[in-house]
């Protein structure tokens, strides 16, 4: 990588809470861009969402979409309203559109406890909650998202999708993940969820994990129903590192698993593909609280910090890879203080406050 880099991000804030927790990730990256030096970013701040969708009739209009792809990588905040829905009922949601198009077939969903913070488990153990679930985002159930069918005014009619090409690339980036992991003192173990024992599509996924993790010896990989699973994240959630499923399965896992260390504030997400990556927080827009100032930016912060290790990887540059972990070192060292408390914790510190202790902490870096 060059000594100096410009890095060309497009920007999608999208509708409520997601413009403000947008805002406060900018400010952090600039600063971030400003310490390390080697690299500056262009923002390319672009419109879509629920909000759009009212006023002009389109989404995410051709000419975004068109950018995106030209763009080093896709911050996103949040998008959707629930009073603003598309004529058959269903919501605005311009970030499975993205997926579908740039092929982000992997959902990285880090699920982390944040020292400094209390969940909902008593359990001493739950401080060390550190896994990743890893979901497949261009088929399974939501394959059928615009393909749904009533045969009749009494039925309706979803399929899901599994496929060998599907499966197989996300097995092998859920291994390579965990690859990664164990280099940083995880375990590196990998567990399929699927519902095997009663349809076939999941029996053939199954098939095809215990196939493929063949190809990654040394590496302890097994499976397990979606059933167990979701019992097991509640009770044991220390126990996993790398989950991977269908897509479906990894929406609702990954949002359960965001409850256990504190609720969708902390929950990041990488949107990743062989040549795209976007980047974006867990949570909704927020509607009800959307300009009170109260958004946790937490999700949003680490988020970006995802993007930064991405493109390390992508650049072959430790300089990236160590702003990556600046900036996660910085959001975790603010709430290691146990002062730091967001309003969805039941504290009174929003989007500003977390934002000036972050920055704090970068400063003192």
């Amino acid at each position: 990588m060059p000594v100096t880099s410009d890095l060309n991000i497009a920007v999608l804030p999208g509708d409520g809470i997601g413009v403000e927790v947008m805002d406060a990730c900018l400010q952090l990256l600039d600063a971030i861009a400003a310490r390390m030096g080697h690299f500056t970013f262009n923002w390319d701040r672009l419109p879509g969402g629920a909000i759009a969708y009212r006023d002009t009739g389109t989404a995410l209009s051709d000419e975004v979409m068109k950018k995106l792809g030209a763009a080093d990588a896709i911050l996103f905040g949040a998008m959707g309203m629930p009073d603003i829905r598309y004529p058959d009922g269903t919501e605005i949601a311009p970030q499975l559109d993205i997926r579908i198009e740039y092929e982000l077939y992997a959902g990285v969903r880090p699920i982390r406890s944040m020292p400094g913070t209390a969940g909902p488990l008593r359990d001493a153990r739950a401080a060390q909650i550190d896994l990743v679930i890893l979901r497949e985002q261009t088929e399974g159930l939501y394959y059928s998202r615009g393909r749904g069918e009533m045969p009749d005014a009494d039925t309706a009619l979803d399929t899901m999708r599994i496929t060998r090409a599907g499966c197989e690339r996300v097995f092998d980036y859920a291994f390579r993940l965990a690859a990664q992991r164990r280099n940083r003192g995880r375990p590196g173990d990998v567990t399929c969820v699927d519902k095997a024992g009663v349809l076939k599509s999941y029996a053939f996924m199954r098939r095809l994990f215990e196939q493929r993790s063949a190809n990654f010896p040394g590496f302890k990989a097994d499976c397990a129903n979606i059933d167990a699973t979701a019992l097991n994240l509640l009770l044991k959630p220390w126990a996993f590192d790398v989950i991977v499923t269908e897509n479906m399965f990894g929406d609702i896992l990954s949002d359960l698993a965001a409850g256990l260390v504190g609720g969708m504030g902390f929950a990041p997400s990488g949107d990743i593909g062989d040549r795209h990556g976007m980047f974006q927080p867990c949570h909704g827009t927020a509607p009800d609280i959307a300009g009170s100032g109260k958004a946790n930016p937490t999700a949003m912060f680490l988020s970006a910090a995802m993007m930064l290790d991405w493109f390390g990887h992508q650049h072959n540059s430790e300089r990236l890879s160590e702003a990556a972990t600046l900036l996660e070192d910085a959001v975790r060292n603010a709430f290691a203080h146990g002062t730091l408390r967001p309003f969805e914790s039941g504290g009174r510190d929003g989007t500003a406050a977390i934002t000036r202790a972050v920055l704090s902490e970068l400063a003192m870096a």
